[in-house]
């Protein structure tokens, strides 16, 4: 039976890339903005103002997803580094 130290880590834990960021962000926003035009679009009975209010919040919230992660990604405050399954305190 192996001891723990000689078993390989299965996962750690790193900070996303600013790609990985920009791509959780657009994803994020596609599925954000198709809510929107929904809601919009019931509530409007318009096509044309629910695109326009769905467009116009795609482009303002993609920019502010992307700030907020990066801006979480260099707060240090309660995270912890997960090495072969397990949660440890750094």
């Amino acid at each position: 039976m192996p001891t723990p130290e000689a078993e390989e880590p299965m996962f750690i834990r790193v900070r996303d890339s600013h790609f990985r960021s920009i791509v959780k962000a657009v994803s994020w926003r596609v599925t954000g903005s198709i809510d929107t035009f929904v809601l919009s679009f019931i509530l409007t009975g318009s096509v044309r103002v629910a695109g326009s209010i769905a467009g116009a919040e795609a482009i303002t919230k993609m920019i502010l997803y992307y700030l907020h992660e990066r801006a979480w990604s260099v707060i240090l405050w309660n995270q912890q580094e997960q090495v072969g399954g397990e949660s440890s305190s750094t």
